[in-house]
């Protein structure tokens, strides 16, 4: 059974919303907080409610798709934020790579990782080696 929109509502709802084109960080931020009133209704949306809602996200993800836009990291870059989140240095990997001279080619991307060192690593982050290859 699908709900009808009651058209007087939903007009309530856009002209104290005024949902728009997103073309500034200050109008990303009031809509963002216009979403959170909506979400902190929960199963309690009525179907204008939804609706609006809605369209909303769908401004929000076409800003933020334009605007924010993460690049892919590449294996160097999880190793160095891995490193740097665990306050490691370059000395505490030496026994992964076997010496010092091909940890530090590694780690300042001079030298690829091979899967032999991504299994390595892997284990010694305890995480999936396939992060590093």
């Amino acid at each position: 059974m699908t709900s009808t929109l009651n058209k007087e509502e939903y007009s309530r709802l856009l002209a104290e919303t005024l949902p728009r084109i997103i073309d500034t960080e200050t109008e990303h931020k009031r809509l963002l907080n216009e979403v959170d009133k909506l979400m902190d209704l929960g199963e309690n949306l009525t179907v204008e409610q939804a609706e609006v809602l809605q369209l909303l996200v769908t401004l929000i993800e076409q800003y933020e798709n334009q605007h924010y836009q993460l690049k892919t990291a590449t294996p160097l870059d999880i190793l160095q934020e891995l490193i740097l989140a665990r306050g490691l240095k370059q000395k505490d990997l030496v026994e992964v790579f076997v010496s010092k001279g091909i940890a530090s080619e590694v780690i300042n991307g001079k030298r690829s990782i091979s899967k032999s060192q991504a299994k390595a690593l892997g284990n010694f982050f305890h995480v999936s080696p396939a992060l590093f290859l």
